[in-house]
């Protein structure tokens, strides 16, 4: 399907479950990017591409926007916030493209989980450059940049593995809603309250670029790099608690029953 329609886009590329999805997408997808994106879709298929080009396009976005921050400056935060607003839409288009022509694949879906690796990792050392105030590849900023990337990485691998596990054991790879509820009382209340607020969000690439775009904003109102290694620091700490919360909830839940 080389040449279609935006409807044939939006009724193949796009069902109501994609959007739907509980764990897998991105809720800057659901308030306004998958509204833009069967229009992009619409035109990558007319242009031609696969979905594994558009799935390097959005690596491509998400890595450059940490490179770019790195640099310090107003303007760089401003730059790295757009990169991962396109990064976003290529990451909504390469699934609806391969959706829509019939091209999905394990490899696809691999490499678009290796680059959601690449892209964070990315940021998080990017942040951590910017911090240490100059370009360097050493410092204590460098090397808490570098320890929050590692850490996650981590919490992805622990969702990630939680798939393999499933089939290593004959489990089908998905589980219900349910399932992500503790069996413990206590453990199920604190994980409500750490969804409600949100806080494990600080680490990925698109809030994080939000937040990366405000501190620097308050650097430059009142100069130095105060804002950016608060949120620095921040990420730091989140990645780790996440770390051990991730995998206290997911070992107490019934994921992997």
């Amino acid at each position: 399907m080389t040449r279609p329609s935006l409807s044939e886009v939006k009724s193949e590329g796009q069902p109501r479950w994609v959007v739907d999805r509980v764990n897998d997408e991105h809720l800057f997808g659901r308030l306004y990017m998958r509204k833009l994106s069967p229009r992009a879709t619409w035109l990558l298929a007319r242009l031609g591409w696969s979905p594994n080009a558009v799935t390097l396009a959005f690596i491509a976005c998400g890595v450059a926007a940490g490179v770019v921050i790195a640099f310090g400056g107003l303007a760089t935060a401003v730059v790295a916030a757009i990169l991962v607003q396109l990064a976003l839409l290529f990451d909504c288009s390469d699934g609806e493209l391969a959706r829509l022509t019939r091209r999905t694949s394990a490899g696809g879906i691999y490499l678009d989980r290796f680059g959601h690796y690449l892209c964070e990792s990315a940021m998080l050392i990017g942040l951590g450059v910017r911090a240490q105030g100059e370009l360097t590849i050493s410092g204590k900023y460098v090397t808490a940049g570098l320890a929050a990337a590692v850490l996650a990485c981590l919490v992805k691998a622990e969702t990630d593995n939680v798939i393999i596990a499933r089939a290593v054991h004959g489990l089908p790879p998905a589980h219900d809603t349910a399932s992500l509820q503790p069996r413990a009382a206590g453990l199920a209340t604190l994980r409500r309250a750490a969804s409600l607020l949100k806080i494990h969000r600080i680490i990925q690439q698109i809030e994080l670029s939000v937040l990366v775009l405000l501190a620097a904003i308050a650097d430059q109102i009142r100069g130095g790099l105060l804002a950016t290694r608060v949120l620095l620091i921040a990420c730091v700490i989140v990645a780790a608690l996440m770390v051990v919360a991730h995998l206290a909830a997911i070992m107490a839940s019934r994921r992997l029953s």
